[in-house]
């Protein structure tokens, strides 16, 4: 396809495939595809798509369950200069028809397993031009093997790709990304070439763990930021081993057996590694970087990890508008806090990146000092260029020069950054700021525990009271009363919990992160605001 002189998205794994065309770069099951077999295939999808007539920047999405061809597809799209739309099947089907129509998306690689989704979404999005099955035809549509065929004949010389220049195509969205859509619906973040090579540069620098062949295990789903981490490894020169799903058991075998350096996963996932009755009968050796992401982690729990799973535990912050990497806290000093050594820090997700700036600024627009609390801004390349149609919504978040993420903090004299809530999460309780995230980090040190989320629900005295909501672990008893006690004792009688649920699971948005929105509605049905 076109030369190498640019850094399109694509540009990353090509060179890969140019240095190691025969190591392997997905391993899915028993089957095993080369580099240089993974960009013929998506070479030839990029080809059919050309072909069809595929436009700049036109939409192309990916519904399926973690699997080799969502990721031969990814590349295929990229190379094709169409925009990559990630979606996520444990959505609604309403959700995923919304951000489809929102997102006037023209393409749809999809698994056979969702046909009934899929048809319905057919039926519902006019946008829809060209539907293929990657694994096997299906009502109609083509299989994805099928499709590939139809671009064998076709020469890229036919058509003069005119989005290619040599400055990398800077300003060309090779993604449009559904934010979570926890408080309305998803909007669609323009992810381009210079926001996602920051990022992609950024991960090759601090994910490399001085490993010269990675093997990265892909449990979490590839339409998320597992996928961010795929493509990363494929930058690496890596082999990305694709799991189905995430199963706590799977996972932990597959480590030793595979031989994995790299894991990413979000805290939950994390926790249930840690409470599985086998989580100490397998090797971890092989782990160099074991990496959570997508929420902050319990401090407690971190510790255990690297006691578990050694020296290997680090930590990134980011967001669908800035991804992964806004600030990296790194294995060896995660190690040293578990050790004593500053412990402080397994509480901080690490320091700003290289690729942009941070601070904490007031609800005035002032950038606050050290240590007070205030909305983490950020600055840089890694931001990205902001929401599709919607101007005023990235308005709201670039006011005052920066990139509001919505997320509470604060930034401590050696520059690493603590998360203390989401802003939209923070609850006030007798006219005291209260943030989840610093209660359930409380809770989740009691070793009962595998999860806890926190909630504000109504109370006449308080306004806002703090209620907890607990998964214990397999076997584990604890009432109310040692929770509240506990509480009292570590955080003060403002932060405590008044009331504790029991509950056998804890709600989650499709992205695998606690679902508040949902935990809040029984309690606020019947409340004219959510606000007390």
């Amino acid at each position: 396809m076109q030369s190498q002189e640019t850094m399109r998205a694509i540009d990353y794994f090509d060179k890969s495939a140019d240095l190691h065309p025969g190591r392997i770069a997905i391993l899915d099951g028993d089957a095993q595809y080369s580099y240089g077999e993974t960009r013929t295939f998506s070479e030839r999808i990029a080809r059919t798509m050309l072909a069809r007539g595929v436009e700049h920047e036109q939409r192309a999405a990916i519904y399926s369950h973690n699997h080799a061809a969502v990721l031969f597809c990814m590349l295929g799209i990229l190379r094709a200069g169409a925009a990559w739309v990630p979606i996520n099947f444990r959505n609604a089907t309403d959700a995923n028809v919304e951000f489809l129509n929102y997102s006037e998306t023209a393409w749809l690689f999809y698994h056979s397993r969702f046909r009934e989704q899929v048809e319905e979404i057919r039926k519902r999005v006019p946008s829809l031009r060209h539907m293929i099955c990657i694994d096997g035809p299906d009502a109609g549509n083509p299989s994805l093997a099928s499709f590939m065929e139809l671009g064998n004949s076709w020469s890229d010389d036919d058509k003069h790709l005119d989005w290619a220049d040599a400055h990398g195509n800077l300003d060309q969205m090779m993604g449009l990304v559904p934010t979570g859509g926890t408080t309305g619906p998803a909007r669609g973040v323009r992810v381009t070439n210079l926001a996602w090579g920051t990022m992609t540069e950024m991960a090759i620098h601090y994910w490399e763990g001085e490993v010269a062949e990675p093997v990265c295990l892909c449990t979490a789903p590839l339409s998320h930021a597992a996928g961010v981490v795929a493509f990363t490894m494929f930058a690496l020169g890596g082999t990305n081993v694709v799991l189905p799903g995430f199963e706590a058991s799977q996972v932990l075998a597959a480590i030793e057996h595979y031989r994995a350096t790299h894991l990413f996963l979000p805290p939950t996932a994390f926790y249930a590694l840690l409470a599985h009755p086998d989580v100490n009968k397998f090797d971890y050796s092989s782990l160099r970087v074991f990496l959570l992401a997508g929420s902050p982690v319990s401090p407690d729990k971190l510790k255990k990890g690297v006691e578990v799973f050694g020296p290997c535990m680090c930590q990134s912050y980011g967001q669908t508008e800035a991804p992964m990497l806004l600030t990296w806290l790194d294995a060896r000093t995660v190690a040293a806090a578990a050790a004593g050594e500053h412990p402080e820090r397994l509480r901080s997700c690490g320091r700003p990146t290289a690729s942009v700036r941070l601070a904490v600024m007031d609800d005035a627009g002032s950038i606050l000092p050290p240590h007070q609390v205030g909305e983490i801004v950020a600055c840089g390349t890694l931001v990205t260029a902001g929401y599709h149609n919607l101007p005023q919504a990235t308005a709201e978040i670039r006011s005052h020069g920066w990139h509001h993420t919505g997320d509470v903090g604060y930034i401590d004299e050696h520059g690493y950054v603590y998360i203390v809530d989401r802003k939209k999460d923070m609850i006030i309780s007798g006219g005291f700021n209260v943030y989840c995230a610093e209660v359930e980090a409380g809770i989740m040190a009691l070793p009962q525990v595998q999860e806890c989320a926190v909630i504000g629900v109504p109370d006449d005295k308080w306004g806002e009271a703090v209620k907890a909501l607990i998964v214990l672990k397999r076997g584990e008893s604890l009432t109310e009363t040692e929770i509240i006690a506990h509480c009292k004792a570590r955080l003060g009688g403002v932060k405590c919990p008044k009331s504790v649920e029991f509950h056998s699971e804890i709600p989650k948005t499709p992205a695998g992160k606690f679902d508040r929105k949902a935990m809040r509605k029984p309690y606020w049905a019947t409340v004219d605001r959510e606000v007390h």
